[in-house]
């Protein structure tokens, strides 16, 4: 694994947690030693990163910092694209112009090359008609009432 890869996974295993996490623990994760890891939570503080350090406990970001996960696979892309068309086709009004919202914000943060059109085709991503409209409509008087329970 390179490093950059390194750093990312280290990125976001520290920001998917709120406890704190052992350089052991990063070790193990990233199938290096702990002293990659002393060496890396150097590199990553360095460049920015706020990292809440105590000897012999651990590591954790500090309360606040927070980047976009923009880095999409392709594959990530499709599920999310297919699961957007599968909204739009299925769902209520509301709920397929809050999928077209979504699709928006995340193609105007991805970069070129992993940008929809560019990462899959997306004229294969067909969606069947599963639901006929006129069931649609009652689409968000149901999930404001699972909402309410």
């Amino acid at each position: 694994m390179r490093k950059a890869e390194r750093l990312f996974k280290i990125l976001n295993l520290l920001r998917s947690r709120r406890t704190v996490v052992t350089a052991r623990q990063l070790a193990e994760y990233c199938s290096v030693s702990d002293r990659t890891i002393y060496r890396d939570i150097q590199a990553l503080s360095l460049s920015g990163v706020p990292i809440e350090s105590e000897a012999g406990v651990g590591y954790k970001l500090m309360p606040g910092y927070s980047i976009p996960p923009i880095m999409f696979t392709a594959q990530e892309l499709e599920a999310l694209l297919l699961g957007a068309r599968m909204v739009q086709r299925w769902g209520d009004s509301q709920l397929g112009a809050a999928g077209d919202s979504a699709l928006s914000k995340i193609r105007a943060i991805l970069p070129d090359k992993l940008h929809f059109d560019h990462a899959i085709k997306p004229e294969w991503l067909i969606v069947p008609d599963y639901m006929p409209n006129e069931a649609a409509q009652f689409g968000e008087q149901i999930r404001s009432a699972i909402k309410a329970r």
